[in-house]
């Protein structure tokens, strides 16, 4: 007998799913802060603001529910730059190093894409976070002006062509 239990998958984004990555990321962002203009414009609209301007989504199945999501939004052409986003694990399936699951098959992505860097903004309570991006390979950089007033960290990860 084959047993799938704790079977994790990381697959793109499915229109069926859309609805997954709006809860999963207003659970934790509502957990910790208050959810921002630049969240709902993501959340509500991310075929449009992400898929179809060149950017990626993932999922996290665990024995075919979606329990995490993340994604790459292009940011720049030239050069080729995008912002890991939208990172979501659900409580219930932390521990499982999904994240980590979710930000490598996006760094992958970018790697692929020829993309010259990739950066992010978090805060600094987020401590597991911090710790997995740089666990991903980004390093802290000045922060600069972030599109979200709860971003205090910026963390970014140069590709050498």
């Amino acid at each position: 007998m084959n047993d799938t239990k704790n079977e994790v998958k990381i697959i793109a984004y499915e229109p069926q799913y859309k609805e997954a990555f709006k809860a999963l990321n207003e659970e934790w962002i509502k957990a910790f802060f208050v959810m921002e203009a630049g969240d709902y414009k993501l959340l509500d609209n991310p075929e449009e603001h992400i898929l179809n301007k060149d950017g990626h989504i993932v999922f996290a199945l665990l024995d075919g529910e979606v329990v995490g999501t993340c994604a790459l939004v292009k940011t720049e052409d030239n050069p080729l730059t995008f912002e890991l986003s939208k990172m979501a694990v659900s409580p219930k399936a932390q521990g499982k190093k999904l994240g980590y699951l979710l930000g490598n098959a996006l760094v992958e992505k970018a790697k692929e894409l020829n993309a010259g860097k990739v950066f992010l903004v978090t805060n600094s309570i987020l401590v597991p976070a911090i710790k997995l991006y740089e666990k991903l390979g980004f390093i802290h950089t000045p922060i600069g002006k972030a599109e979200y007033d709860r971003a205090d960290v910026r963390m970014e990860l140069i590709f050498n062509k």
